[in-house]
């Protein structure tokens, strides 16, 4: 098997920064392990996956990444590699992140019927930290950088 496949299924099973499913609903922050969570949801509804995150977010910084979710191995792991990978990170380098960054960080081929599976996790932190700055949710055409033309 595939290197990076085996990172997939690794992420899968054993994903790293998810907390038990449905955790943070209904405003219940105890739930959550972070504190001053601030919490968004979005789903693919055309497969069915669903991310819930909740970021701790001190000085302009993701202080803490956590999610709830379910859906198919590339989405579940995606978020997975996506909280390890930029827990930490400013506000504004996670807003300024492209469909590339995270097709590279997923290191597997992503065809056209999986892309929102994969980019799901950039979808759901993106909303959050616009919901965070009291702007306006990104469409999923602006998330896949697809022109509406």
């Amino acid at each position: 098997m595939d290197l990076y496949a085996e990172n997939i299924l690794d992420h899968y099973r054993d994903p790293r920064h998810k907390v038990p499913a449905r955790a943070g609903t209904d405003g219940e922050n105890g739930k959550w392990k972070v504190e001053n969570v601030l919490t968004h949801t979005e789903k693919n509804i055309s497969c069915g996956d669903e991310i819930t995150v909740a970021l701790s977010i001190k000085n302009d910084k993701i202080e803490s990444i956590e999610w709830s979710g379910s859906g198919c191995a590339i989405s579940q792991a995606g978020m997975s590699i996506f909280a390890e990978e930029f827990e930490g990170k400013s506000i504004d380098a996670i807003l300024h992140l492209k469909k590339n960054n995270i097709y590279e960080l997923l290191g597997v081929p992503v065809g056209p019927r999986r892309f929102k599976c994969a980019l799901i996790c950039l979808h759901t932190v993106k909303n959050a930290l616009r919901k965070y700055k009291n702007e306006k949710p990104q469409s999923w055409l602006d998330t896949v950088e697809i022109d509406e033309e």
